[in-house]
């Protein structure tokens, strides 16, 4: 389903982390939200699910305006894997991708069939039905991220929220992830530091800067040496990579003789 994003302002206490934000993002694309820490993405990600509340604009799925859809409903247009998770729960890893279904009539009451179903097809999606029986504690960060990814799944959203899903993980468990994120038929929209994930994976780049979207488009387009120079204060160039013969972003840091970084606009 398309999001769109439409003039989206959101403020915590007095100061404003989100600032007239619009993004249209079609029904199936990637979305990689980048920008310098303090920019507003998880900010931005958290509004779109409902953990924050925007001061000004609209988010609408499919359509829908999420301010005027009740929580159940909402919660069947949209699913979260969240940048932090307690490792302490007591639960099974089964049990935690069984939450997934919290939305879906009779979960509370029993497990149905088509609950069981979309459990064992989310833990197959994402290599993760050995470590179902085992609890969610014991799980290392990227078995953990698999778990999470396999919950949104079973939740059978129509798109796809992640924030910094890859934070944390070995460099093998981030390509295993980013290639399966990549590979979901869904629209979805992941918060990422890397910006050679970003071009590797997404369809299309939402650059932040101090709250404000200071470009979107197609990774190649928007990731130039200018734009990385002005945000996030780094020299980039784009090569061949030698293993795997696709365009890779590469950066080094910009020698400066003034202390002020420059105006991205």
């Amino acid at each position: 389903m398309q999001i769109m994003i439409n003039n989206l302002s959101v403020r915590l206490g007095m100061r404003t982390v989100v600032d007239d934000v619009r993004i249209d993002v079609p029904d199936g694309a990637l979305l990689a939200v980048i920008g310098p820490n303090g920019s507003g993405k998880t900010t931005l990600l958290r509004a779109i699910y409902g953990a924050v509340r925007p001061v000004a604009g609209s988010i609408s799925i499919g359509g829908q305006d999420l301010a005027s859809v009740p929580a159940r409903r909402a919660a069947r247009l949209r699913a979260v894997v969240p940048q932090f998770q307690h490792a302490d729960v007591g639960l099974s890893a089964h049990t935690v991708v069984g939450t997934g279904r919290h939305s879906h009539v009779g979960w509370w009451t029993h497990e149905q069939e088509a609950d069981r179903d979309a459990v064992q097809t989310a833990l197959r999606q994402t290599g993760a039905e050995e470590l179902a029986p085992r609890a969610f504690s014991t799980l290392s960060g990227g078995e953990r991220q698999r778990i999470l990814l396999a919950r949104a799944l079973a939740q059978q959203a129509a798109t796809l929220l992640l924030d910094e899903p890859t934070n944390h993980l070995d460099p093998r468990a981030q390509l295993d992830l980013l290639a399966l994120v990549a590979s979901l038929p869904m629209t979805r929209i992941a918060v990422l530091h890397d910006l050679d994930q970003a071009l590797a994976h997404a369809d299309l780049a939402a650059v932040l800067h101090q709250g404000r979207l200071v470009a979107c488009g197609p990774p190649a387009e928007v990731l130039t040496n200018d734009l990385t120079t002005a945000v996030f204060g780094v020299r980039s160039a784009v090569i061949m990579h030698p293993l795997t013969q696709r365009p890779h972003l590469v950066t080094a840091p910009v020698v400066r003789t003034d202390m002020g970084p420059p105006d991205p606009t």
